[in-house]
């Protein structure tokens, strides 16, 4: 008869659920960063105001976007270099829509 062990099944899940905890809130992490400028640039297309986010703030975050986007690119981790990827082209879509209209 074969016995439970409690505590090896209680150690798996918690290595299950610390991995997906810490990947999960990485890829909330990037959309978050990738939503902070939205607001600003849907407000300036829609001719709600002129008010742009400063440049500092948007090379900044841009600036941790492309280390994530490295690290996920060295883990080889798909779902977050797609993620990355193509925020990083909405926002330039959104930037070319407003400066060249």
């Amino acid at each position: 008869m074969k016995t439970f062990d409690i505590e090896k099944v209680r150690d798996s899940l918690k290595t299950y659920f610390s991995k997906l905890s810490a990947e999960s809130l990485e890829w909330v992490a990037v959309l978050v960063l990738h939503s902070a400028t939205l607001p600003s640039f849907l407000a300036v297309m829609a001719g709600i105001t002129d008010n742009l986010p400063s440049v500092d703030l948007v090379l900044m975050l841009w600036l941790g976007l492309a280390l994530l986007f490295t690290k996920a690119a060295v883990r080889k981790d798909m779902f977050n270099i797609v993620t990355i990827g193509f925020g990083f082209l909405l926002q330039a879509v959104m930037m070319a829509l407003i400066f060249f209209k």
